[in-house]
Protein backbone atom coordinates (compact mmCIF):
# COMPACT_ATOMS: atom_id res chain seq x y z
CA UNK A 1 0.00 0.00 0.00
CA UNK A 2 2.88 2.43 1.17
CA UNK A 3 6.19 2.22 -1.20
CA UNK A 4 8.44 4.87 0.17
CA UNK A 5 11.81 4.75 -0.67
CA UNK A 6 14.74 5.36 1.90
CA UNK A 7 15.42 8.35 0.57
CA UNK A 8 12.69 10.03 0.45
CA UNK A 9 12.66 12.14 4.00
CA UNK A 10 9.69 14.28 3.19
CA UNK A 11 6.40 14.87 4.24
CA UNK A 12 3.90 11.31 4.55
CA UNK A 13 7.21 9.28 3.86
CA UNK A 14 9.09 10.17 6.69
CA UNK A 15 6.23 10.52 9.25
CA UNK A 16 5.16 6.73 8.07
CA UNK A 17 8.66 5.70 8.26
CA UNK A 18 9.34 6.90 12.05
CA UNK A 19 5.60 6.33 13.66
CA UNK A 20 5.19 3.34 15.81
CA UNK A 21 2.79 1.65 13.78
CA UNK A 22 1.53 -0.76 16.42
CA UNK A 23 0.91 2.17 18.92
CA UNK A 24 -1.06 3.65 15.38
CA UNK A 25 -2.81 0.56 14.69
CA UNK A 26 -4.03 0.13 17.99
CA UNK A 27 -5.39 3.31 18.46
CA UNK A 28 -6.93 3.64 15.63
CA UNK A 29 -8.58 0.01 16.21
CA UNK A 30 -10.29 1.26 19.67
CA UNK A 31 -11.34 4.77 17.78
CA UNK A 32 -13.41 1.64 15.32
CA UNK A 33 -14.26 -0.25 18.53
CA UNK A 34 -16.14 2.93 19.90
CA UNK A 35 -17.72 3.38 16.84
CA UNK A 36 -19.22 -0.20 16.44
CA UNK A 37 -20.23 0.22 20.12
CA UNK A 38 -21.71 3.19 19.81
CA UNK A 39 -23.86 1.86 16.42
CA UNK A 40 -25.10 -1.26 18.82
CA UNK A 41 -26.01 1.04 22.52
CA UNK A 42 -27.62 4.51 21.02
CA UNK A 43 -29.92 3.42 17.89
CA UNK A 44 -32.29 1.54 19.86
CA UNK A 45 -32.18 4.40 22.64
CA UNK A 46 -33.06 7.41 20.04
CA UNK A 47 -35.81 5.94 18.40
CA UNK A 48 -37.74 4.97 21.42
CA UNK A 49 -36.76 7.59 24.39
CA UNK A 50 -35.41 10.55 22.25
CA UNK A 51 -37.63 10.61 19.26
CA UNK A 52 -35.11 11.17 16.12
CA UNK A 53 -33.71 9.44 13.61
CA UNK A 54 -32.42 5.93 14.68
CA UNK A 55 -29.21 6.79 13.86
CA UNK A 56 -28.83 10.37 15.03
CA UNK A 57 -26.02 9.66 17.96
CA UNK A 58 -24.22 6.95 15.97
CA UNK A 59 -23.80 9.65 13.33
CA UNK A 60 -22.96 12.82 15.62
CA UNK A 61 -20.38 10.20 16.88
CA UNK A 62 -18.95 9.04 13.71
CA UNK A 63 -18.11 12.95 12.69
CA UNK A 64 -16.67 13.61 16.40
CA UNK A 65 -14.61 10.03 15.68
CA UNK A 66 -13.54 11.40 12.05
CA UNK A 67 -12.63 14.55 13.61
CA UNK A 68 -10.54 13.17 16.35
CA UNK A 69 -8.78 11.14 14.06
CA UNK A 70 -7.73 13.88 11.26
CA UNK A 71 -6.61 15.65 15.16
CA UNK A 72 -4.71 12.91 15.86
CA UNK A 73 -2.73 12.90 12.55
CA UNK A 74 -2.26 16.55 12.08
CA UNK A 75 -0.83 16.44 16.23
CA UNK A 76 1.67 13.23 15.60
CA UNK A 77 3.32 15.26 12.00
CA UNK A 78 4.04 18.26 14.28
CA UNK A 79 7.88 18.79 15.46
CA UNK A 80 8.36 18.25 19.24
CA UNK A 81 9.48 22.30 18.87
CA UNK A 82 6.54 23.38 17.46
CA UNK A 83 4.83 21.46 19.95
CA UNK A 84 6.75 23.22 22.77
CA UNK A 85 6.27 26.52 21.02
CA UNK A 86 2.74 26.36 21.00
CA UNK A 87 1.92 23.95 24.57
CA UNK A 88 1.71 28.01 27.07
CA UNK A 89 -1.23 29.50 24.73
CA UNK A 90 -3.09 26.62 24.13
CA UNK A 91 -3.04 25.43 27.77
CA UNK A 92 -3.97 29.25 28.28
CA UNK A 93 -6.88 29.19 26.52
CA UNK A 94 -8.05 25.83 27.57
CA UNK A 95 -7.69 27.09 31.20
CA UNK A 96 -9.56 30.13 30.03
CA UNK A 97 -12.54 27.79 29.12
CA UNK A 98 -12.88 26.16 32.35
CA UNK A 99 -13.00 29.11 33.93
CA UNK A 100 -16.09 30.01 31.84
CA UNK A 101 -17.42 26.84 32.97
CA UNK A 102 -18.54 28.57 36.26
CA UNK A 103 -20.71 31.50 34.92
CA UNK A 104 -21.78 30.40 31.52
CA UNK A 105 -21.91 26.89 31.68
CA UNK A 106 -24.74 24.69 30.87
CA UNK A 107 -25.79 22.59 33.70
CA UNK A 108 -26.90 18.93 33.52
CA UNK A 109 -28.13 16.90 36.65
CA UNK A 110 -26.83 19.08 39.09
CA UNK A 111 -23.54 19.17 37.71
CA UNK A 112 -22.30 22.48 35.26
CA UNK A 113 -18.88 21.19 33.40
CA UNK A 114 -19.90 22.19 29.91
CA UNK A 115 -20.01 25.08 27.88
CA UNK A 116 -22.04 25.46 24.53
CA UNK A 117 -19.67 26.56 21.91
CA UNK A 118 -21.04 27.58 18.10
CA UNK A 119 -18.81 24.76 16.67
CA UNK A 120 -19.14 22.49 19.58
CA UNK A 121 -22.00 22.13 22.31
CA UNK A 122 -21.93 20.55 25.59
CA UNK A 123 -17.62 21.29 25.04
CA UNK A 124 -16.29 19.72 28.27
CA UNK A 125 -12.96 22.13 28.96
CA UNK A 126 -11.47 19.09 31.29
CA UNK A 127 -10.99 16.96 28.38
CA UNK A 128 -8.65 19.76 26.26
CA UNK A 129 -6.58 20.77 29.64
CA UNK A 130 -5.43 16.99 30.84
CA UNK A 131 -2.93 16.80 28.22
CA UNK A 132 -1.66 20.00 28.08
CA UNK A 133 -1.50 20.17 31.64
CA UNK A 134 0.70 17.50 31.45
CA UNK A 135 3.01 18.74 29.23
CA UNK A 136 3.12 22.30 30.86
CA UNK A 137 4.53 20.23 34.22
CA UNK A 138 6.53 18.12 32.22
CA UNK A 139 8.30 21.71 30.63
CA UNK A 140 8.93 23.38 34.25
CA UNK A 141 10.07 20.24 36.00
CA UNK A 142 12.52 19.49 33.61
CA UNK A 143 13.56 23.41 32.91
CA UNK A 144 16.41 25.73 33.43
CA UNK A 145 18.62 23.73 36.51
CA UNK A 146 19.59 26.57 37.65
CA UNK A 147 16.38 26.92 39.18
CA UNK A 148 15.44 25.36 42.76
CA UNK A 149 14.02 22.08 42.25
CA UNK A 150 11.03 23.21 44.74
CA UNK A 151 10.37 25.94 43.17
CA UNK A 152 9.21 24.36 40.14
CA UNK A 153 7.20 21.55 42.27
CA UNK A 154 5.29 24.80 43.77
CA UNK A 155 4.95 26.29 40.33
CA UNK A 156 3.19 23.02 39.20
CA UNK A 157 1.12 22.59 42.49
CA UNK A 158 -0.51 26.03 42.60
CA UNK A 159 -1.22 25.29 38.81
CA UNK A 160 -3.00 21.82 39.75
CA UNK A 161 -4.75 23.85 42.54
CA UNK A 162 -6.34 26.40 40.18
CA UNK A 163 -7.79 23.48 37.96
CA UNK A 164 -8.78 21.48 41.27
CA UNK A 165 -10.84 24.36 42.90
CA UNK A 166 -12.67 24.79 39.25
CA UNK A 167 -13.16 21.03 38.80
CA UNK A 168 -14.53 20.26 42.62
CA UNK A 169 -16.99 23.22 42.05
CA UNK A 170 -18.60 22.30 39.18
CA UNK A 171 -18.91 19.20 40.80
CA UNK A 172 -16.02 17.03 38.65
CA UNK A 173 -14.19 13.98 41.97
CA UNK A 174 -13.65 11.99 39.14
CA UNK A 175 -11.67 14.49 36.24
CA UNK A 176 -10.19 15.65 39.66
CA UNK A 177 -8.75 12.61 41.07
CA UNK A 178 -7.75 11.91 37.62
CA UNK A 179 -5.65 14.65 36.92
CA UNK A 180 -4.16 14.61 40.80
CA UNK A 181 -3.09 10.86 40.39
CA UNK A 182 -1.20 11.65 37.30
CA UNK A 183 0.34 14.86 38.46
CA UNK A 184 1.47 12.68 41.67
CA UNK A 185 3.03 10.01 39.15
CA UNK A 186 5.20 12.61 37.14
CA UNK A 187 6.60 14.34 40.53
CA UNK A 188 7.39 11.00 42.14
CA UNK A 189 9.51 10.06 38.63
CA UNK A 190 10.85 13.15 38.53
CA UNK A 191 12.52 12.45 41.48
CA UNK A 192 11.41 14.57 44.42
CA UNK A 193 11.98 13.81 48.15
CA UNK A 194 9.29 10.96 49.34
CA UNK A 195 9.07 12.65 52.64
CA UNK A 196 7.66 15.94 50.45
CA UNK A 197 5.62 14.18 48.38
CA UNK A 198 3.57 12.32 51.56
CA UNK A 199 3.49 15.41 53.19
CA UNK A 200 1.97 17.41 50.34
CA UNK A 201 -0.44 14.51 50.21
CA UNK A 202 -1.58 14.69 53.91
CA UNK A 203 -1.42 18.65 53.40
CA UNK A 204 -4.45 18.29 50.70
CA UNK A 205 -6.32 15.75 52.20
CA UNK A 206 -6.82 18.08 55.39
CA UNK A 207 -7.22 20.94 53.09
CA UNK A 208 -9.99 18.91 51.47
CA UNK A 209 -11.42 18.03 54.74
CA UNK A 210 -11.41 21.92 55.88
CA UNK A 211 -13.31 22.86 52.89
CA UNK A 212 -16.21 20.45 52.93
CA UNK A 213 -16.47 20.94 56.95
CA UNK A 214 -16.55 24.85 56.05
CA UNK A 215 -18.90 24.59 53.05
CA UNK A 216 -20.87 21.62 53.32
CA UNK A 217 -23.87 22.72 50.52
CA UNK A 218 -21.26 23.12 47.77
CA UNK A 219 -18.76 20.02 48.26
CA UNK A 220 -21.13 17.78 51.23
CA UNK A 221 -21.86 15.93 47.74
CA UNK A 222 -18.01 14.07 48.12
CA UNK A 223 -18.34 12.38 51.81
CA UNK A 224 -22.38 11.55 50.76
CA UNK A 225 -20.46 9.00 47.69
CA UNK A 226 -18.04 7.95 49.51
CA UNK A 227 -20.58 6.87 52.46
CA UNK A 228 -22.95 5.41 50.00
CA UNK A 229 -20.14 3.59 48.28
CA UNK A 230 -19.34 2.31 51.45
CA UNK A 231 -22.64 1.22 52.10
CA UNK A 232 -25.37 0.96 49.30
CA UNK A 233 -28.45 0.79 51.90
CA UNK A 234 -27.43 4.87 52.66
CA UNK A 235 -27.19 6.62 49.08
CA UNK A 236 -28.40 5.76 45.72
CA UNK A 237 -26.54 3.24 43.89
CA UNK A 238 -29.07 1.95 40.88
CA UNK A 239 -26.89 2.72 38.17
CA UNK A 240 -24.36 1.24 39.53
CA UNK A 241 -25.70 -1.76 40.41
CA UNK A 242 -28.05 -2.09 37.32
CA UNK A 243 -24.34 -2.25 35.61
CA UNK A 244 -22.71 -4.85 37.88
CA UNK A 245 -25.95 -6.66 37.10
CA UNK A 246 -25.12 -6.61 33.34
CA UNK A 247 -21.73 -7.77 33.80
CA UNK A 248 -23.06 -10.83 35.54
CA UNK A 249 -26.01 -11.54 33.00
CA UNK A 250 -23.29 -10.83 30.46
CA UNK A 251 -20.89 -13.53 31.76
CA UNK A 252 -18.08 -14.91 29.61
CA UNK A 253 -19.24 -14.59 26.43
CA UNK A 254 -21.94 -11.96 26.45
CA UNK A 255 -25.84 -12.20 25.46
CA UNK A 256 -25.24 -11.40 21.73
CA UNK A 257 -25.30 -7.79 19.98
CA UNK A 258 -28.64 -5.89 20.43
CA UNK A 259 -29.41 -8.15 23.28
CA UNK A 260 -28.07 -6.01 26.58
CA UNK A 261 -31.24 -4.06 28.07
CA UNK A 262 -28.25 -1.82 30.41
CA UNK A 263 -28.28 1.05 27.83
CA UNK A 264 -32.37 1.04 28.23
CA UNK A 265 -32.21 1.47 31.67
CA UNK A 266 -29.73 3.30 32.51
CA UNK A 267 -29.04 6.90 31.35
CA UNK A 268 -26.06 7.63 29.77
CA UNK A 269 -25.07 4.28 29.93
CA UNK A 270 -23.25 5.09 26.27
CA UNK A 271 -21.11 7.22 28.29
CA UNK A 272 -20.16 6.19 31.96
CA UNK A 273 -21.57 2.75 31.45
CA UNK A 274 -19.83 1.67 27.92
CA UNK A 275 -17.98 -0.73 29.59
CA UNK A 276 -20.69 -2.43 30.96
CA UNK A 277 -22.77 -2.37 27.76
CA UNK A 278 -20.16 -4.07 26.29
CA UNK A 279 -19.72 -6.66 28.52
CA UNK A 280 -23.30 -7.73 28.47
CA UNK A 281 -23.82 -8.13 24.74
CA UNK A 282 -20.16 -9.06 24.25
CA UNK A 283 -18.71 -10.54 27.03
CA UNK A 284 -16.07 -10.32 29.71
CA UNK A 285 -13.74 -12.28 27.04
CA UNK A 286 -14.03 -9.37 25.25
CA UNK A 287 -13.69 -6.63 28.07
CA UNK A 288 -10.27 -8.23 28.15
CA UNK A 289 -9.43 -8.04 25.28
CA UNK A 290 -9.69 -4.50 25.30
CA UNK A 291 -8.02 -3.50 28.68
CA UNK A 292 -5.34 -5.92 26.76
CA UNK A 293 -5.24 -3.24 24.36
CA UNK A 294 -4.68 -0.13 26.56
CA UNK A 295 -1.96 -2.03 28.59
CA UNK A 296 -0.17 -3.07 25.29
CA UNK A 297 -0.37 0.50 23.86
CA UNK A 298 1.23 1.56 27.64
CA UNK A 299 3.77 -0.78 26.97
CA UNK A 300 4.78 0.22 24.02
CA UNK A 301 5.35 3.65 25.49
CA UNK A 302 7.21 2.17 28.31
CA UNK A 303 9.55 0.64 25.70
CA UNK A 304 9.81 4.20 24.23
CA UNK A 305 10.64 5.77 27.69
CA UNK A 306 13.76 3.46 28.76
CA UNK A 307 15.30 4.20 25.21
CA UNK A 308 14.70 8.03 25.35
CA UNK A 309 17.22 10.36 26.17
CA UNK A 310 15.32 13.65 26.49
CA UNK A 311 13.79 14.69 29.71
CA UNK A 312 10.87 16.35 28.67
CA UNK A 313 9.37 13.58 26.24
CA UNK A 314 9.90 10.71 28.95
CA UNK A 315 8.40 12.62 31.64
CA UNK A 316 5.64 13.78 29.61
CA UNK A 317 4.92 10.08 28.29
CA UNK A 318 4.47 9.03 31.58
CA UNK A 319 2.33 11.75 32.20
CA UNK A 320 -0.29 10.83 29.05
CA UNK A 321 -0.33 7.48 30.01
CA UNK A 322 -0.68 7.83 33.51
CA UNK A 323 -3.37 9.82 32.49
CA UNK A 324 -4.65 7.04 29.84
CA UNK A 325 -4.24 4.22 32.24
CA UNK A 326 -5.46 5.87 35.21
CA UNK A 327 -8.98 6.90 33.38
CA UNK A 328 -9.25 3.45 31.65
CA UNK A 329 -9.37 1.67 35.36
CA UNK A 330 -11.78 4.38 36.80
CA UNK A 331 -13.77 3.60 34.34
CA UNK A 332 -13.92 -0.17 35.07
CA UNK A 333 -13.56 0.54 38.80
CA UNK A 334 -16.87 2.74 38.55
CA UNK A 335 -18.87 -0.13 36.55
CA UNK A 336 -17.54 -3.07 38.35
CA UNK A 337 -18.50 -1.14 42.11
CA UNK A 338 -15.20 -0.84 42.88
CA UNK A 339 -14.78 2.54 42.84
CA UNK A 340 -17.90 5.29 43.82
CA UNK A 341 -19.49 6.59 40.65
CA UNK A 342 -17.79 9.56 38.58
CA UNK A 343 -19.50 9.79 35.33
CA UNK A 344 -16.18 8.93 33.68
CA UNK A 345 -15.88 7.64 30.25
CA UNK A 346 -13.72 5.51 28.48
CA UNK A 347 -11.33 7.04 26.43
CA UNK A 348 -11.63 6.39 22.36
CA UNK A 349 -15.12 4.30 22.82
CA UNK A 350 -17.30 5.83 25.17
CA UNK A 351 -20.19 8.40 23.56
CA UNK A 352 -19.21 11.97 23.67
CA UNK A 353 -17.24 14.69 21.06
CA UNK A 354 -15.28 16.21 24.13
CA UNK A 355 -13.94 12.77 25.21
CA UNK A 356 -13.04 11.67 22.05
CA UNK A 357 -11.41 15.15 21.03
CA UNK A 358 -9.38 14.76 24.16
CA UNK A 359 -8.10 11.66 23.78
CA UNK A 360 -7.19 12.09 19.89
CA UNK A 361 -5.06 14.56 21.74
CA UNK A 362 -3.31 11.84 24.05
CA UNK A 363 -2.72 9.72 21.43
CA UNK A 364 -1.32 12.38 18.81
CA UNK A 365 0.97 13.48 21.44
CA UNK A 366 2.26 10.16 22.57
CA UNK A 367 2.43 8.96 18.62
CA UNK A 368 4.25 12.04 18.05
CA UNK A 369 6.97 11.73 21.00
CA UNK A 370 7.53 8.15 20.57
CA UNK A 371 8.26 8.24 16.73
CA UNK A 372 11.58 6.82 15.85
CA UNK A 373 14.35 9.65 14.88
CA UNK A 374 16.84 8.64 12.39
CA UNK A 375 20.62 9.46 13.20
CA UNK A 376 21.82 12.68 12.06
CA UNK A 377 18.62 14.23 11.96
CA UNK A 378 16.60 17.13 14.09
CA UNK A 379 13.11 16.51 14.73
CA UNK A 380 13.18 19.85 16.02
CA UNK A 381 13.15 21.95 12.97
Amino acid sequence: MFSFTREDTTGLAKWWRNIDKQILFSIIFLFLLGLFFSFSSTSQLVGEKLNKETYFLFIKHFIFAIVAIILLFVISFQSEKKIEKFLLPFFLISFLFLFLVPFFGVEIKGSKRWLNLFFLPQFQPVEIIKPLFILLVAKIIVSDNNVNGYLKYLLSLTILTLIVFLLVSQPDIGQTLLIISSWIVMIFVSGINIFVLVLTGVLSVVILGLVIYFFPIKFGYIPSRILSFLDPSKGDNFQSQKALDAIKQGGLTGRGMGEGILKDKVPEAHTDYIIAVISEEFGVLFVAFIVFLFLFIAYKVFNKIFSEKKEFIKLSLIGLISLLIFQTFIHLGVNVRLLPTTGMTLPFLSYGGSSLIGSSIVAGIVLNFTKTTPKGYDDNK
